[in-house]
């Protein structure tokens, strides 16, 4: 087929038995998977919905207070607090640190840089 000799109103035409193709494979590539899958769940005792988490699963009761003493061998619930900044990122002023845990990719970039970590701290 030789498009260039095909006149604007055939083009489009052509254009859109194209597209109009193309996504009636892609619809029947999606089914196809869909069908394996589904026969691949059902062999092994599952539900699709079992594997993606279904949403339809009953709410989840609200847990009752607290009362008395700690069971024994739990350990009691520790409460995390957000620690006061430390260190500021120059570039970006929103980006603080507090110096505790895994370094920011800033920081890491600025280390890397050769730069001192004392210069990013907030005075």
């Amino acid at each position: 087929m030789e498009l260039t000799k095909q006149s604007l109103t055939e083009l489009k035409r052509l254009l859109k038995r194209v597209e109009a193709e193309i996504e009636r494979r892609a619809n029947s590539a999606k089914k196809d998977v869909l069908k394996k899958v589904n026969k691949l769940v059902s062999e092994a005792g599952l539900s699709l919905g079992d594997l993606i988490g279904d949403d339809k699963k009953p709410a989840r009761k609200a847990a009752k207070p607290r009362t008395g003493a700690a069971k024994p061998g739990r350990k009691a619930a520790v409460r995390k607090t957000v620690g006061t900044p430390k260190y500021r990122n120059p570039a970006n002023t929103a980006q603080t640190w507090t110096g505790h845990g895994r370094k920011p990719g800033w920081v890491a970039e600025w280390l890397a840089s050769g730069k001192a970590l004392a210069e990013l701290e907030i005075r």
